[in-house]
């Protein structure tokens, strides 16, 4: 019989640290010795994170690998071994098995050895698990205020503008120089190639098409103040009209209409 034990930190900062690793395994060899038991080989995870399955993590595939019937598995904490109800689960019916005891030392002992511990188990499995989504929503909910915000969150900054040192987005005066010529020019009916070649000479910046043509969206305009995917789109008619499309229903002024037909930058605060 073989008596292993297991650790892991998410963070590298927490392994470089080491106050973690150090205190689980000191937990493991304290516990191991209360049974009478010594601890052959510690494994230990650093900068890994909980969502990843046990059997996907290096120490935890070599930890699988090594166990053999009649082996004791003891780890400090649920956490520290499982994120997910279903490996957690799946895990523990695959070592029962095998003839492996499993020791969760938070859970009181031997999961595998009675109902009631599996119970146990299982009830805080679900939890972890459940603490786990809650974390994703509040992470989740925190990005779609930002973005309501016009906060920049990565990725491919909108032409026009640039990162602010607070993570907002910042208009960019030269940038913003180009897209009034180009929509100047797009209104006095020039083909997105002439535009790029106008630009080009002129402003000595070359856009490639796409980029004009995502600038200009045609007669699309986009009010500022949402991030792209979250602001509201007029669509202006060949007649006069517009159609109004997006999630921001707040009333268009006619005046904005008459000014967006002619390409100008309509009066009112946040709009560009």
């Amino acid at each position: 019989m073989a008596v292993y034990g297991y650790a892991r930190v998410s963070t590298s900062r927490q392994a470089e640290e080491g106050e973690s690793l150090d205190v689980q395994q000191r937990t493991v060899a304290g516990y191991a010795l209360m049974l009478g038991l010594t601890v052959d080989r510690m494994f230990v995870e650093r900068g890994v994170s909980g969502s990843i399955p046990l059997s996907e993590r290096a120490e935890g595939t070599a930890l699988l690998t090594a166990l053999k019937p009649g082996d004791v598995l003891i780890t400090p904490k649920l956490d520290r071994m499982f994120r997910s109800a279903l490996d957690a689960l799946d895990v523990l019916a695959k070592l029962k098995a095998r003839g492996v005891s499993l020791h969760m030392i938070d859970l009181g002992g031997d999961v595998t050895g009675n109902g009631i511990s599996k119970l146990v188990f299982t009830i805080l499995s679900a939890v972890a698990e459940a603490e786990r989504d809650r974390i994703r929503e509040r992470v989740t909910q925190v990005k779609r205020d930002q973005r309501q915000r016009n906060r920049y969150l990565g990725g491919i900054v909108p032409f026009g503008f640039r990162a602010g040192d607070d993570g907002s987005l910042v208009s960019d005066s030269a940038e913003q120089v180009l897209i009034a010529h180009a929509r100047a020019l797009r209104a006095d009916g020039a083909t997105l190639r002439a535009i790029q070649t106008a630009l080009d000479v002129q402003h000595g910046r070359k856009l490639s098409l796409d980029a004009l043509h995502r600038v200009l969206a045609d007669t699309v305009h986009h009010r500022r103040g949402h991030m792209p995917g979250e602001m509201r789109w007029i669509i202006l008619t060949p007649n006069g009209g517009h159609v109004s499309i997006g999630r921001h229903t707040d009333p268009i002024a006619p005046a904005e209409i008459a000014a967006l037909h002619h390409c100008k930058p309509p009066a009112g605060p946040g709009v560009p």
